[in-house]
């Protein structure tokens, strides 16, 4: 299937999984279940749920072995950029091209939908009966999925970000930082996919993993170079939010060049990390090119 219509059949299954395991919004208390719809389905790109279904593809796993899987790491998704929007944070007021959910439903809301789609995605791999894999392997994802999310994965980088405002980092520090705050649920999202396969070798588990780490370096190279260059009806969010906080990011230490060259080389190692990979893996390597070169 061509790449643009392939992405777009993810987009619809993780949809429609979202609406599956999301409480209907008449279901008590209506209020907080509006909410977390509100954040969770939206016309964001999924890039996190893409990996999950690519990673599938690339190892012959039925995509609706995988719809639980998608659903559970968009959610922390989800739940993270709530609780990054908030005016404790970076108090922003757009996401995906609308009012960030403390806007539209206050903020003591907006905190309580986070936390309510952080818990409902452990649940979901928890209990998704479509997830055909044995309980050591499902505990492995509910494993994997909350070390990324959690003070060694994405809370800790988002920590490290509050801490870094104002403050000149190295680019050891920076990338640190990201591997933890954006890296991690990225990671994630296509070794619980890997994990789901049966009998995948290590060596195979070892270059999905180092493209994973590549990947999503190269996303926050991306998004901080369209902090400074995107446009905010494109991009869905507002343009020059960090800069305008002052926080540290690729295109301040290493200039616009250099930030875009380095995306470029994590673009080359994640291409050469599949390497050994055949055709299957063709959506791997079109989502890696994206990333490098999206305008949102």
């Amino acid at each position: 299937m061509e790449f643009n219509l392939l992405i777009n059949h993810y987009q619809e299954r993780v949809t429609n999984a979202l609406e599956h395991w999301l409480p209907s919004p008449k279901t008590h208390p209506q209020a907080l279940h509006e909410a977390m719809r509100y954040s969770a389905i939206s016309n964001g790109k999924y890039m996190r749920p893409l990996l999950v279904y690519a990673t599938g593809d690339a190892l012959d796993i039925a995509r609706e072995e995988l719809d639980g899987i998608a659903c559970s790491v968009e959610m922390i998704h989800a739940y993270s950029l709530i609780h990054d929007d908030l005016p404790a944070m970076d108090d922003d007021d757009l996401r995906r091209g609308k009012p960030t959910c403390h806007i539209q439903f206050g903020e003591a809301m907006a905190i309580l939908a986070g936390d309510a789609l952080q818990a409902l995605s452990f649940y979901i791999l928890a209990h998704d009966g479509k997830l055909i894999t044995n309980a050591e392997t499902r505990i492995n994802m509910i494993d994997m999925l909350s070390l990324s999310c959690g003070s060694r994965g994405m809370a800790g980088g988002q920590a490290i970000d509050l801490d870094s405002v104002g403050k000149q980092l190295d680019i050891a520090q920076l990338e640190d930082m990201h591997i933890h705050k954006t890296g991690a649920l990225i990671r994630a999202s296509v070794m619980m996919a890997a994990h789901a396969a049966n009998n995948v070798n290590k060596s195979i588990l070892d270059h999905l993993d180092h493209y994973s780490k590549c990947v999503g370096l190269a996303f926050q190279i991306r998004d901080d170079i369209l902090d400074v260059e995107g446009e905010t009806a494109i991009m869905g969010k507002q343009q020059g939010a960090d800069t305008a906080m002052n926080k540290p990011t690729y295109p301040s230490l290493l200039g616009m060049d250099g930030a875009k060259n380095r995306a470029k080389e994590l673009h080359q190692e994640a291409m050469d990390a599949l390497s050994s990979l055949d055709q299957r893996a063709d959506t791997l390597r079109g989502i890696s090119r994206y990333i490098v070169e999206r305008s949102s």
